[in-house]
């Protein structure tokens, strides 16, 4: 009698763990499954974006045949974009040594003429709004932007007001930095590095913080 008590525990206990085995074999399916895609929505990968230094962009945004996870990636923010045949659209929440950019420091963003038809480059806070400041200055466009007789340029993102080219940033906090090139001369499609080096965006460089 004590034996067969014993072989039932016994039973009982392998089961348990076998059935734990499989909880646990699924959770992890399931968090890893939920994770990956979570992070394929929201930051994209090789096949869904592009970048090209501090900037990233989704090749298909905007376009009646995008893939699953671009077609998520805008849904969920709610914006409504215009497709990559007419525009391209690039962010960036990081300088050129990818440190986070924040509205404590003072950064100079550098470039050439883009190949592009126009554009323009504006600064949003983390929240993806326009920074309310005096000045009423929110962007500048390739049709206001002062230009160096060398064709090069520098936008400076600063708290207080400097000469030149000068987006104010306030108190905002963390910074997303938003270029959009219409009807650009460079196709989006394809990732070889040659498209990638044609691609030339500006520079973002922190000069300093407080």
């Amino acid at each position: 009698m004590h034996f067969a008590i014993h072989r039932i525990k016994k039973k009982i206990q392998t089961t348990i763990v076998r059935i734990s085995d499989v909880a646990i074999f699924t959770g992890l399916v399931l968090i890893g499954g939920l994770g990956s895609s979570y992070y394929m929505v929201s930051s994209g990968s090789a096949l869904t974006t592009r970048t090209v230094g501090p900037w990233s962009t989704w090749k298909n945004e905007g376009r009646s045949d995008a893939d699953p996870y671009t077609r998520a990636h805008f849904a969920r923010s709610g914006t409504l974009n215009l497709t990559t045949e007419i525009a391209q659209t690039y962010l960036a929440g990081e300088d050129s040594e990818g440190l986070a950019l924040h509205s404590s420091c003072e950064y100079h963003i550098s470039g050439e003429q883009l190949e592009a038809n126009w554009w323009s480059i504006t600064v949003f806070n983390d929240r993806g709004e326009l920074i309310t400041n005096p000045s009423d200055r929110y962007t500048f466009t390739s049709d206001t932007v002062a230009i160096s007789p060398d064709g090069t340029f520098m936008v400076t993102l600063a708290r207080d007001a400097r000469p030149g080219n000068w987006l104010p940033t306030a108190g905002a906090g963390r910074l997303t930095l938003a270029m959009t090139l219409l009807d650009s001369h460079t196709a989006i499609a394809g990732d070889t590095e040659a498209e990638d080096m044609a691609i030339n965006l500006p520079t973002i460089k922190r000069v300093s913080c407080r």
